[in-house]
Parts: C-alpha cells; structure tokens; sequence
C-alpha cells in the first residue's frame, strides 16, 4: 500500500495562485494525479503525470491555468494553480497506482488504488 501525504490547501482570492503537493512513501508508484470535489458535486479529475515518458495530462475546467509536475525523480507531484476562480473551490484529493498505465486512462479514478486524505481550497470572490 502506497502512503500519501497532501499539502499546500487553504483560502485564497479571485486570481490567485496556490501550490499543492503530494509525496508517495512505501512503494514505487508509476503515476500520481489530483481530483477535487466539491460540495454535492461528483469528483473531478484535474491532473495527471505517469513516470514513463512524462505524459500529463490536465482536465477540461483547468487547462491553460494549472500544471502538474513531478518533484525530480522523488514518488511526489505538484499542482500549480493559477488564476484561481470560486468553482475551483473544493476538497483536492492526491492519488497514485504502482500499475503501469497509459495515458488514455491516467484521468479515470479507477485507474489508482491509492488515495490521500484530500487537502480543502478555498476560493473566494
């Protein structure tokens, strides 16, 4: 079992920009990628990379204002948000697989079996 750690949530205005990071401990994993939720919403995919060719890949909603990247060859990811608006208000969940994955699947929940415990950000207007 993968455990992983999420930091770097909180409150933050209209336009702002928030760094989110996620480090993976206990077993080697293959990709890492972010979630969010918000409130009564079903969860949404925001980004991903696998190690294998470096492929990311970001959701609809975020392109052109967020980026993942990985932290040099360490099992850890970071989310870079920028031009925050209150509809990315929500909970922000890291997940990783140790299964090797192609890039088709990398925005699918079931592709990774490993979840943190999500970390809130908060946009206000």
């Amino acid at each position: 079992q993968v455990q992983l750690v999420e930091s770097g949530g909180g409150l933050v205005q209209t336009g702002d920009s928030l760094r989110l990071s996620c480090a993976a401990a206990g077993r080697k994993v293959n990709a890492m990628a972010w979630f969010r939720q918000a409130p009564g919403k079903e969860r949404e995919f925001v980004a991903a990379t696998r190690w294998r060719g470096g492929n990311t890949i970001l959701g609809k909603s975020v392109k052109g204002r967020f980026s993942i990247s990985r932290t040099g060859a360490e099992d850890a990811v970071s989310l870079q948000m920028n031009n925050l608006r209150p509809e990315d208000t929500a909970i922000y969940y890291c997940a990783a697989t140790v299964r090797s994955v192609i890039v088709s699947a990398l925005g699918d929940q079931v592709t990774y079996e490993d979840w943190g415990q999500g970390t809130q950000v908060t946009v206000s207007s």
